[in-house]
């Protein structure tokens, strides 16, 4: 009776979860994006989300310690490559505590796009991060359109639609 008992519990608390979750994500959809301001993995000022109106931009948040970061590079990297001529900003912010990790994954698995830090982690909040990889994809107006947790390159090409899509939109 026990047992039956707390596989429902667990049940239930899964769904909860996936609900709250999903909520969560939902809620910033629609909402301006966080106005954001970045640093270099050096500590230098790069990137204020706020000047990046009028360019369509892909926020993914990283840390070394993530397996599907490791493959949602390659991605973004193509992105970048195929896409920045029509005005997609691709931004990896990173999360990692020690600047040397970061550094040390990028070593292993260099990118084509702009790396940032997030040092105080309050981009991070900002956005309402709950997962790593998570990706933000921002329209030229500064709007959240999409918002993706995770990453599986069968969702490569979704991911790929939605942001070729908003590059069609006008300011």
């Amino acid at each position: 009776m026990f047992m039956i008992k707390r596989i429902k519990f667990l049940v239930f608390a899964s769904l909860l979860l996936s609900l709250t979750v999903t909520s969560v994500m939902a809620e910033h959809v629609g909402d301006m994006s966080p106005a954001c301001k970045l640093s270099a993995l050096d500590g230098t000022a790069v990137h204020n989300l706020e000047e990046l109106q009028g360019k369509v931009v892909y926020v993914d948040f990283w840390a070394s310690w993530c397996p599907p970061c490791v493959k949602s590079f390659p991605f973004l990297t193509q992105l970048n490559h195929d896409l920045k001529d029509q005005g997609l900003q691709v931004i990896g912010v990173n999360l990692d505590e020690k600047v040397a990790d970061a550094e040390t994954f990028l070593e292993r698995f260099p990118v084509d796009f702009a790396i940032a830090l997030d040092a105080g982690k309050q981009c991070a909040k900002d956005f309402g991060v709950m997962a790593m990889p998570s990706s933000y994809l921002i329209d030229r107006k500064g709007v959240i359109r999409h918002v993706h947790q995770g990453f599986r390159p069968d969702e490569a090409k979704d991911l790929r639609a939605a942001i070729e899509y908003l590059l069609t939109e006008p300011l």
